[in-house]
């Protein structure tokens, strides 16, 4: 069992003034996931009549992509390849001080404490991430179009990004190229995905600068702290497809 010390962001509203709060939780159990931990304090403030502490979660299963929290300086906690919701206590030791803040990115305005909204994501895929289908006539089944095997691992590398948003606070630049690149890739690597491939990668793209999102500068501490690992490989190959889709029609 441990106790420890939780230095947390406290912010009431996105036109709040927020700042950090120490609280103090006991006989946390290593086999608890920080998320549970979380559930633990927000019990005992309730309990006092005080405002629980605000985050976003969902399916627990590092799946959702939504239990997004900054821990001692690291999106999503110590713990490689790992979501908040995944992350167990036993990574942390009896008396720790805990640091924990939601994701700082201009493009991610606070909510409310540890909550942000990251509804730009929703507009980047909404600018370009989807597939036309001819329905008219005798349609062939999906599974009918061959997809070579490297293609195929590729694209479905690039579609396991949950779209948590750890590569923008991983980013000293708040640059969202990684997600937006597996999003591109995913769809741009299947035959699929070939009709609208050069007006996705634009619309996609200048939807991310319409955001505000910053730009990237190579630095790679996005797909480190990426919870599925999505390649740097995407980045490059959208910048590729963003660079042959301009000059097509520029021509």
């Amino acid at each position: 069992m441990m106790n420890l010390t939780l230095k947390i962001w406290r912010q009431a509203s996105s036109n709040a003034q927020g700042k950090m709060v120490d609280y103090k939780v006991s006989d946390i159990d290593g086999d608890m996931s920080f998320l549970e931990m979380i559930d633990i304090l927000n019990e005992q403030l309730i309990a006092k009549g005080e405002d629980p502490v605000t985050f976003d979660h969902d399916c627990r299963e590092g799946i959702c992509g939504a239990c997004s929290m900054h821990i001692n300086g690291e999106p999503h906690g110590p713990e490689g390849a790992t979501t908040t919701c995944q992350l167990h206590m036993r990574k942390f030791k009896d008396g720790d001080t805990i640091t924990i803040e939601p994701w700082r990115a201009k493009a991610f305005p606070v909510i409310k404490d540890l909550m942000v909204d990251r509804a730009a994501f929703d507009r980047i895929i909404q600018a370009g991430g989807y597939v036309s289908t001819n329905t008219s006539g005798n349609t062939l089944d999906a599974n009918a179009i061959p997809v070579e095997k490297k293609n195929a691992d590729m694209a479905f590398n690039a579609a396991t990004c949950i779209g948590c948003g750890a590569c923008v606070a991983a980013c000293k630049n708040a640059s969202a190229m990684l997600f937006v690149s597996a999003k591109v890739a995913q769809l741009s690597l299947l035959p699929q995905g070939q009709v609208e491939a050069k007006d996705r990668v634009r619309n996609m793209v200048n939807q991310m600068d319409l955001e505000g999102f910053g730009h990237c500068t190579n630095t790679g501490a996005c797909s480190a702290e990426c919870p599925k690992e999505i390649s740097l490989d995407n980045i490059a190959r959208m910048n590729r497809e963003y660079l042959s889709a301009s000059i097509t029609a520029e021509d």
